[in-house]
């Protein structure tokens, strides 16, 4: 169970929360507006769920509130999963070389669905794809270090 679980790539998490928020909306493409300038017209119907308010906190210098949304919610929540991610690919079991698969493919599903589904285009899943590809990068790196520290064979060795 233990190999299973370190195998098992915990990016899945905030992909999955993408997803259920994605497939679950629907509607026309929105309009999307900074102010009074007009972005885009046919944004994506998922950016009026992700700008929603996820909840506000009134800061102490004057009478102004940070708010947080539910997409700067789902990407600090990926950041936290993107650390713990890094910290177990500095193992060197044949799991963590199977995490490094399943990563792979979790990265490939999010650029597929970034590219063909219209409630994936949203600048919050392409910094989730991002991240994934990270993810990735970062894990095989980390991996590659950690198994020539661990092998440790020094250059004036002769046998």
């Amino acid at each position: 169970m233990r190999i299973l679980m370190s195998a098992f790539p915990l990016f899945v998490i905030p992909v999955g929360i993408y997803c259920l928020i994605a497939f679950t909306t629907s509607g026309d493409p929105v309009t999307l507006t900074h102010g009074a300038t007009i972005l885009s017209e046919s944004a994506s119907p998922l950016m009026g769920v992700l700008g929603e308010k996820f909840f506000a906190i009134p800061m102490i210098g004057g009478e102004i509130e940070w708010v947080l949304t539910k997409g700067d919610a789902l990407l600090l929540l990926s950041i936290a999963i993107l650390f713990m991610e890094i910290l177990k690919s500095t193992s060197t079991g044949t799991a963590t070389i199977m995490n490094h698969a399943f990563s792979m493919i979790v990265f490939i599903v999010c650029l597929m669905l970034f590219l063909l589904h219209p409630n994936f285009a949203t600048s919050v899943f392409f910094i989730l794809t991002v991240m994934a590809l990270l993810d990735v990068l970062a894990g095989v790196v980390v991996t590659i270090v950690a198994a020539r520290r661990d092998f440790g064979v020094s250059e004036g060795f002769v046998g």
